[in-house]
């Protein structure tokens, strides 16, 4: 019951953040002093009638209170607008584009997740050691190195040099994509039984993956070793050890849940970044994401476009953070009660 009151505290708590997210992105795209129905009419060379008409169409003749009206009213049905660049409704085009940087991004924090908490725990229990050492150097270059970089020097290497991945993109232009489930190649080449595709496509995200990953293990590494050298020094695990409790067990069981509490934390707010990340790394490894919609719709003023973009985002990060938030209180139920 409990559990129950807390989850809906926290889902109530979402709902004004998103509001203010779509009244931030909508005022603020109407700051920019540019005339987008001029450009959406075709330029410079645009007869009066056809911009008229685009003012009309896009309640750009209303005033801006309005506008946000029309928007919120728009948002709630579901109805994200018309693109003005593509004529397409922008949800197809976000259904089209929104998957690719879905599945970099959730294989990403996969990977975050696999490869941090065992280097974290591995350098807090060999404290000082060679692997302690290690880590910090990879995990201060990881803090330090932007992906753009990055992603260049990967190319470069591992393609140029090796020849050991892609140059770019999903999947090799032989092979054609799995039957569309759920957009993301590796789910939908694994729902289908389409193994050739699945092995070409984990080829191609493998790099941009984790050079995507490469800040949050850096930051989660070193996160997981600081809990974990706080929680070993506590008192209980002291008695624990002294009861009898083998070590493997004093440490999976009883350090590493306390440890992962702060992580937890950490991980949904990295979410946050690895998505805005994924624009650099997409634009490197030419990925067809929302990166290459989003810049689209920054360079022709498309509005509908890049409000979707910010909505989809924010929601992203709400959704996330309120999955930490329940794992919070799972982990640590005197969050309940707060």
């Amino acid at each position: 019951m409990q559990l129950r009151n807390y989850i809906i505290r926290r889902i109530l708590a979402a709902i004004p953040v998103l509001i203010g997210v779509s009244m931030l992105t909508f005022f603020l795209s109407h700051v920019i002093p540019a005339s987008p129905e001029i450009l959406w009419a075709g330029g410079e060379r645009a007869r009066p009638e056809q911009i008229q008409r685009i003012r009309e169409l896009y309640h750009l003749d209303k005033p801006v209170i309005s506008q946000y009206g029309y928007y919120l009213r728009d948002l709630l049905t579901g109805d994200l607008g018309i693109s003005p660049v593509s004529n397409r409704p922008v949800i197809e085009d976000i259904r089209d584009y929104a998957p690719a940087t879905f599945e970099l991004a959730l294989l990403s924090m996969l990977l975050s997740v696999i490869i941090a908490i065992p280097l974290g725990i591995l350098s807090a229990i060999r404290e000082n050691s060679w692997i302690d050492h290690f880590t910090r150097v990879f995990s201060l270059a990881g803090v330090s190195m932007p992906i753009f970089w990055l992603g260049l020097g990967v190319q470069m290497i591992f393609y140029y040099r090796l020849g050991l991945i892609p140059a770019a993109g999903r999947l090799s232009v032989w092979l054609d994509p799995p039957t569309r489930i759920t957009g993301m190649y590796l789910i939908d080449s694994i729902l289908t039984g389409n193994w050739e595709v699945f092995w070409d496509a984990l080829r191609h995200i493998l790099a941009p993956a984790l050079v995507l990953a490469y800040q949050s293990i850096a930051l989660l590494t070193r996160l997981v070793r600081s809990s974990m050298l706080d929680v070993l020094s506590q008192d209980y695990i002291r008695t624990a050890r002294g009861n009898g409790l083998s070590y493997r067990r004093t440490i999976l069981v009883h350090a590493l849940r306390n440890a992962l509490i702060p992580t937890v934390t950490v991980l949904g707010l990295r979410f946050g970044y690895i998505l805005a990340g994924a624009v650099l790394t997409e634009t490197v490894f030419a990925w067809p994401g929302m990166g290459r919609f989003s810049v689209g719709a920054l360079s022709s003023l498309d509005y509908p476009s890049i409000m979707a973009f910010a909505q989809l985002i924010a929601l992203c990060i709400v959704v996330t953070n309120l999955i930490v938030d329940i794992l919070y209180g799972v982990l640590e139920p005197r969050t309940r009660y707060s």
